[in-house]
């Protein structure tokens, strides 16, 4: 569905987007993370053809995006960070509006409005003035605004962005529903609903793609190992926490009281599961044990670890 080329952009001498590849099968959604100012919106730009690229390539459905803007974009469905919406207009109203913008025959124009109006929740908001709409809803009515022409290709950037819980939900669940008729390019900063959404991600960190994968591959490939939690009886926590240290895997270790016990927080090292020490240490050392744990990798530190040791 989409195919990406050594796309470049460049504003003045700085780089925005630096030769970057990837490519976006049919009915996949895929996440799109970076640090903010990594490229990700000078990208969906660039896709939704809102932008010119200073050099490289990029189809959707076959269509070149660069040259055959107009074709490219029947295929294209574009929810900006900041939705651009009229105020003064009713919800129906603006949808039918919209929707003659992009070429849905006359024929089909009630069936359009009425089918994303209902899809995105907003059939009771039809005939309510936009300007008067919660921040929830106004984000939905531009998402029927990227849908209302069928196109095959979502690009949504930062979708849920000002939301509160509920609104988050309901409008993850909808995307989650979306997957069945399109392709979806999704970018957030709500890490944990890449991973419930998303079969692959690519993270950008200044204009460059460092990572690319399935969420599963990523934590594996790159060994980030998560954190252990060891909550035990100990005499001297300082003391403790020094020989626990010392420990081949142990990166690094923290600590805090609960009532008599003690609760350490461990940094294994990349690929090393120290566990078995841990517990060999408690029982040599004659520790009271309540819990020994790992915590699952998260998205989140695979992030970290990418964007920081390119900072770095």
């Amino acid at each position: 569905m989409i195919r990406v080329k050594q796309l470049t952009k460049c504003y003045g001498q700085i780089k925005a987007v630096d030769s970057i590849d990837f490519e976006v099968g049919k009915g996949e959604i895929v996440g799109f993370l970076g640090p903010n100012g990594a490229g990700k919106s000078t990208t969906m730009k660039m896709l939704a053809g809102f932008l010119p690229p200073t050099s490289g390539s990029a189809e959707v459905a076959g269509r070149d995006v660069f040259r055959e803007s107009l074709r490219a974009r029947e295929h294209i469905g574009y929810l900006p960070e900041n939705v651009p919406l009229y105020p003064d207009m009713r919800v129906r109203e603006y949808l039918r509006y919209r929707a003659a913008l992009k070429g849905v025959p006359g024929r089909r124009m009630n069936e359009r409005v009425g089918d994303v109006l209902e899809l995105c929740g907003l059939g009771d908001v039809g005939k309510k003035i936009i300007g008067r709409l919660s921040k929830g809803y106004r984000q939905r009515v531009g998402l029927a605004d990227a849908m209302v022409h069928e196109p095959d290709l979502l690009i949504l950037d930062e979708p849920t962005i000002g939301l509160d819980p509920n609104q988050i939900r309901l409008v993850r669940d909808l995307i989650r529903n979306l997957k069945r008729h399109h392709t979806i390019l999704l970018s957030t900063h709500i890490l944990p609903e890449v991973e419930m959404l998303c079969s692959r991600v690519i993270i950008i960190n200044k204009g460059r793609i460092e990572a690319l994968d399935s969420p599963q591959n990523l934590r594996a490939r790159l060994g980030v190992a998560g954190h252990i939690f060891l909550d035990a009886r100990v005499p001297d926590p300082k003391a403790a926490a020094a020989g626990i240290r010392r420990l081949a895997g142990v990166d690094s270790v923290s600590v805090r009281s609960d009532g008599a016990w003690t609760i350490f927080t461990i940094q294994a090292s990349p690929g090393a599961d120290p566990r078995e020490a841990l517990y060999g240490h408690a029982v040599a050392s004659k520790w009271p044990l309540r819990e020994l744990s790992r915590s699952a990798v998260s998205l989140e530190q695979v992030f970290a670890e990418v964007t920081h040791s390119e900072e770095n």
